[in-house]
């Protein structure tokens, strides 16, 4: 489904959520490049929450760049289906073959990303959605991450902050 018609869908629970998918909107009418990698406009990403099988266990990577504990995901490189680029970017950061909950968005984060090189600061708009794998096959980490991790639910919040704690809170 494309992110347009995803976005119209999405289920507004507070102002946090209104004001990312107004300003994701906005971002898409103005921006004709939203899905090119381009830290001059900002771009869209994609991300997996995933969750073991079990569902108390959420997958997390160190990112080395950013020296965080994230949820796996990444630049869409001009793919459009942003579910797709979650899917991949889960695989090839995990090695883990995850099966997605349902087409819908689970959130939505907006972002600044720190300058880096010849790269200015900039933008991510993070369109995250949520997976299911099993937490017993072995995890492949790519040189993206320092470290993967199966997180108990009950300790995101302390590991990685509000931003992925926010995919938490959503579970239903």
């Amino acid at each position: 489904m494309m992110l347009d018609a995803l976005l119209q869908e999405y289920p507004v629970r507070n102002a946090r959520d209104a004001d990312m998918v107004a300003r994701t909107q906005a971002f898409l009418a103005r921006e004709p490049r939203a899905f090119d990698r381009d830290p001059a406009t900002g771009h869209i990403t994609g991300s997996a929450f995933c969750l073991s099988d079990c569902g108390g266990l959420v997958l997390l990577l160190h990112h080395a760049k950013l020296d965080r504990w994230l949820q796996p995901g990444g630049h869409c490189d001009g793919q459009r289906d942003v579910a797709a680029v979650a899917a991949r970017e889960l695989f090839e950061e995990t090695g883990v073959n995850a099966r997605q909950v349902s087409g819908a968005i689970h959130d939505i984060d907006i972002h600044l990303i720190p300058a880096r090189g010849a790269d200015p600061a900039h933008l991510h708009y993070d369109i995250r959605f949520l997976f299911r794998a099993d937490a017993t096959r072995p995890l492949i980490r790519n040189a993206e991450s320092r470290a993967l991790r199966w997180v108990p639910l009950a300790e995101v919040a302390a590991l990685a902050g509000d931003s992925v704690a926010v995919m938490r809170d959503k579970l239903p």
